[in-house]
């Protein structure tokens, strides 16, 4: 991950990864017999993990205002009909099992990003194809199990 944006998190993702954080930290003082490749990777991590929450934006609820953006759930349409419900957010940050979890970087997350309700936008499949989504509506986490 790279840029300069904020990173919508929860609360408790926010402290769950920073757990993580103080654990990769202590394991990295510990030294003792590992490979270069776990190292390598711990470390990796450990930055990942440190930039991530360097610009973390922790539990605050975005504007009801039925725009899409980073810590809203987001009902949309495809061009097949078939529609999807899902939070727009970082995957790492999500502390949510009962929805899908698109990050704002991916092409749909992207696509749909400033986009209100009733809004066309369109993006590109690996396959190099164009799909069209509509966004039906967008509402702040945790308070979307309250209009269900």
């Amino acid at each position: 991950m790279t840029g300069t944006e904020n990173v919508w998190l929860t609360q408790d993702a926010y402290e769950r990864l920073r757990q993580e954080l103080v654990e990769l930290r202590a394991a990295h003082r510990g030294g003792g017999d590992e490979d270069v490749e776990s190292a390598a990777g711990r470390r990796a991590r450990r930055l990942e993990l440190e930039e991530l929450l360097g610009r973390a934006v922790v539990g605050q609820m975005p504007a009801d205002d039925g725009v899409a953006e980073p810590g809203m759930v987001l009902t949309v349409r495809f061009d097949d009909g078939e529609a999807e419900t899902f939070l727009l957010g970082w995957r790492d940050g999500a502390d949510t099992e009962e929805l899908e979890v698109y990050s704002p970087e991916s092409p749909l997350g992207r696509a749909l990003t400033g986009a209100r309700r009733g809004q066309v936008c369109s993006y590109r499949v690996p396959s190099g194809a164009s799909v069209q989504v509509t966004l039906l509506e967008a509402v702040p986490y945790g308070m979307h199990s309250r209009r269900c």
